[in-house]
């Protein structure tokens, strides 16, 4: 089970929508196409897909995000580490392979 909270501001809540809307319009032009025998095929109704995403992605720019809780928490600035110098090496065969 996942330990991460979820999301319930409203924005959040309407994006969480976009997954069903979408396959329920889907479902209904398909049956749309079956009932009138291509009179409303899914090639002349496919548009109303896009108008059902933009609904959506709209309702949810316009949603406050009052009480949003981030995906992830910002973790703390952290300094760098200074540059460590590298080590050397002697080569015991030198003169080999050259």
């Amino acid at each position: 089970m996942s330990t991460q909270l979820r999301c319930t501001c409203h924005r959040c809540m309407i994006r969480g929508l976009m997954g069903p809307a979408v396959i329920t319009t889907l479902g209904v032009l398909f049956l749309l196409s079956e009932l009138r025998h291509g009179a409303l095929s899914f090639g002349h109704t496919y548009p109303l897909l896009f108008i059902v995403i933009g609904g959506i992605l709209f309702a949810s720019a316009l949603a406050p995000m009052d009480g949003h809780v981030p995906d992830q928490p910002v973790p703390p600035p952290v300094a760098p580490a200074p540059p460590v110098p590298p080590p050397t090496v002697s080569n015991p065969y030198s003169g080999q392979g050259q």
